[in-house]
């Protein structure tokens, strides 16, 4: 059977406590945690609070994983900066040290998997320096996670440098024996963007890569998260899809724009996923 996560990035107005108890009395089975101002703040977490997350959790029979993705955490004028891109070498480090800091906390609290991506690159960058800067930084951080027995996962995202499943792959192969430590976060409605079609055949492909699965659905390829069935996502043939290959992840809905209405998007996202089986 599936199991269904929320990810706090859809919860943005809650405290994280009350996430854990919403999503867990709506029935899902995990919390996909995004790090952000509200939320488990690196800045300004105890490892107290993160031993109190992962006690609820366990109490209340969540699986956790980490996500990476919050717009404005590292600099508050500019989304998602800096990346692994990023032609200096301190900017890039920034990136790399708060990826530790998610591996570190994907640890300790017991998370099933810690997910990232590439970021876009600078403008007028050369392509082969921005692949040896992204693989020297993943590199970096599959041996932090591999020291704590951390899964990595690693999400194409569109509009980035990488953003299609076929940059995971060229990634690995860049990786060369290191690539076989790093898992691949798929976001099912991200290869509507990318033209990746038909999203099951995607999932059977990847079948053996998987580590995360996130839910959403996209209308006419435009990249805005929206509810199941505002789309032109297949849900009924993903979600077959999924159990046809045996996933065993967290199967996570990831509706940050709809975070204003976040008990009522998990609470619909939860029915609609439920029907479409």
């Amino acid at each position: 059977m599936l199991r269904f996560a929320y990810n706090t990035n859809g919860l943005a107005h809650h405290r994280l406590e009350d996430a854990l108890r919403l999503v867990a009395d709506l029935g899902y089975a995990g919390l996909a945690i995004t790090p952000d101002v509200g939320q488990l703040d690196p800045q300004r977490t105890s490892r107290g609070e993160i031993e109190g997350v992962r006690r609820l959790a366990e109490q209340l029979g969540l699986a956790l994983s980490v996500e990476t993705g919050a717009r404005f955490l590292l600099d508050p004028r500019r989304k998602h900066y800096p990346t692994l891109l990023e032609e200096a070498p301190e900017a890039r480090r920034v990136r790399l040290d708060f990826l530790r800091w998610a591996v570190d906390l994907g640890e300790r609290l017991g998370a099933e998997a810690v997910s990232f991506w590439s970021g876009a690159g600078p403008a007028g960058a050369v392509e082969e320096a921005l692949w040896t800067r992204l693989v020297d930084g993943t590199r970096a951080l599959l041996e932090h996670a591999s020291e704590r027995g951390v899964s990595l996962g690693f999400e194409p995202e569109p509009g980035m440098f990488v953003e299609r499943p076929g940059g995971f792959d060229e990634l690995r192969r860049r990786l060369g024996n290191d690539g076989d430590r790093l898992g691949l976060t798929l976001d099912v409605g991200h290869c509507l963007c990318t033209d990746d079609l038909p999203v099951p055949d995607v999932v059977e492909r990847y079948a053996g890569d998987l580590v995360q699965v996130q839910l959403d659905d996209i209308r006419d390829g435009v990249h805005e998260h929206r509810m199941f069935g505002e789309g032109d996502l297949d849900l009924g043939g993903v979600l077959a899809a999924l159990v046809e290959v045996g996933y065993a992840g967290l199967a996570q809905v990831e509706l940050s724009r709809d975070a204003h209405r976040g008990a009522w998007a998990a609470e619909t996202a939860i029915a609609r996923l439920r029907s479409a089986r």
